[in-house]
Formats: structure tokens, sequence, C-alpha cells
């Protein structure tokens, strides 16, 4: 069995969490042995991602993104239109899509398996808010702060780290909680996943000093929907609402929306590679 891509191209990131230069060329490799060599590489930082009019200039017809999740959201978007397939690889620190689309291997396996024609491609369920379209998750609520003291302690160390934590403990544990609807019970954060029956609300739990300490090492050492969480609703459209305007992590990305915030179940504009 063979792929049916002959033109692939690489986007990596040098200061990504799971960049490592002897990984890159590994998957260089591999593309030259399958005999379809890399016709272009995009490193950030100093690079730019490309747009679809460059896919199609060049004549792209495999954009491997070996990055983070939120290189990946932005690789995406920008790609809206452009009729080739994103290969997502794990290249960050969490590799939530790479994982969902692969299972937990490594970039070369995944690699080899789609090269060999191992694959299957299409588009995948997406969530749609007035700030930009989420392929992976949005978490929503004061708990998000546990974000800012995980990247705190990925670039600056543990000691840094630490100091930051008490005041995310603060905001999960006292901060006004999130709710889907005006009438729903409040929660720290409610994390919504995209599935192909609609946005799936899950709120997290912190009844007990157990489930603060585990949500604080989910957040900290991995994928954050691993703390203690309950189901809420499912629905192709959700709206979240808050006494205060609302923190996010979209895709990896912090940012923020007003009270209510809305959202809808949507379709990638991209098709996606799959192997698992």
């Amino acid at each position: 069995m063979t792929s049916h891509f002959s033109r692939p191209a690489l986007i990596c990131n040098t200061q990504s969490g799971g960049h490592d230069e002897a990984v890159r060329e590994q998957i260089e490799m591999l593309c030259r042995d399958h005999g379809t060599p890399l016709v272009a590489t995009f490193a950030l930082p100093d690079g730019d991602i490309p747009d679809a009019t460059q896919l199609k200039l060049q004549r792209i017809d495999l954009l491997l993104v070996w990055t983070g999740d939120g290189t990946i959201n932005a690789a995406a978007t920008q790609a809206a239109g452009w009729d080739g397939a994103i290969l997502v690889l794990p290249g960050g620190t969490l590799n939530l899509l790479s994982k969902a689309l692969h299972g937990d291997r490594s970039a070369p396996e995944i690699l080899t398996d789609a090269l060999q024609g191992k694959m299957r491609r299409s588009a995948i369920p997406t969530i749609r808010s007035d700030t930009g379209t989420a392929f992976i998750t949005v978490v929503a609520g004061p708990a998000t702060r546990w974000a800012e003291v995980r990247e705190t302690m990925r670039q600056d160390g543990i000691i840094e780290a630490s100091r930051a934590a008490p005041e995310a403990l603060d905001e999960m544990m006292n901060a006004p909680g999130v709710r889907v609807g005006a009438d729903g019970k409040a929660y720290p954060a409610v994390i919504l996943t995209p599935t192909p029956t609609g946005i799936r609300a899950d709120g997290i739990l912190t009844e007990g000093t157990g489930d603060v300490l585990r949500h604080g090492l989910a957040w900290l050492g991995g994928d954050f929907r691993d703390g203690p969480s309950e189901p809420i609703a499912t629905g192709v459209t959700l709206a979240l609402e808050s006494d205060e305007s609302i923190c996010l992590e979209f895709d990896g990305e912090l940012g923020e929306m007003a009270s209510p915030a809305r959202f809808s179940i949507g379709t990638s504009a991209v098709d996606f590679v799959a192997t698992a």
C-alpha cells in the first residue's frame, strides 16, 4: 500500500515543547526514503505559517504539522480552502489532537503509516465561536489560570511555577464559576470537546482536597481532562455564562470572552489524516 501524497511539506517550531532536531532529521529521511521528499519546510518562530495560496502555488498536497496544539490551530485556519490534507505529528507539550488522530505514538511511527497509505483522510468536528475555531478543545473558567502556571514551569522551571501556583489555586476555588445556560451549576472550569454528534460539555469537580490536588497535577503534568469531572450537556450549540468575563484556553491559547459566550459545532475547512 502506498501513499496518495507526493509533495509533502513540514511546519515545525524550534521553541515548542517536543522539538528535537534528531526527530526532524528522521522526518526528512522518511519522506526521502518513501520517494516523497519534503518540498518545503516552514520553521517557526522565524518563518511564517503558509496560507492556502502558498500551499497551492507550491503544489503541496500533504502538510506535516509537527508543533504544539496552538500552532496546529493556526496552520489549519490558514489552510482553509486548500485541497490537500494535514498530518498532525506530536511536537508540543500535550499533543491532544495527535493522540486523538493517531493514539499516543511517535512522529516517525505516524509518518511511516501515512506514507505507506495506512491512513484515512476526512474533515474533523470543530467548535466555532466569535473569536475563532477550536479543533481540539475549549476550557472555560477561572481554573484556566493553571495553564499559565504550566507555561511558567516549562519556560522558567518549577521554582517560579510554585510562586504562581497559589494565585491559580485561589482563582480556581474562589472566582465566579462558569455554567452552561443561565440556570446551570457553576464550575471552576467547563471543558468543551467537539464530537461527531455535537459539543460535549464536562464540568471539573473540586469537592475536596483530593480533587484539587488531582486537577493541579493534571494541568501541570499532562492532559487537564484527567482531573475529576462530570458530564453536563451535549448540543450543536451551547452558551456559557458567568458573573464575570470568561477566561478561556482555546486549543492551548489563552483568551477571554464576555458572558454569555456562545459556541456551535462545525466541521474543519481542511482534511486531516488519521492513522489510529
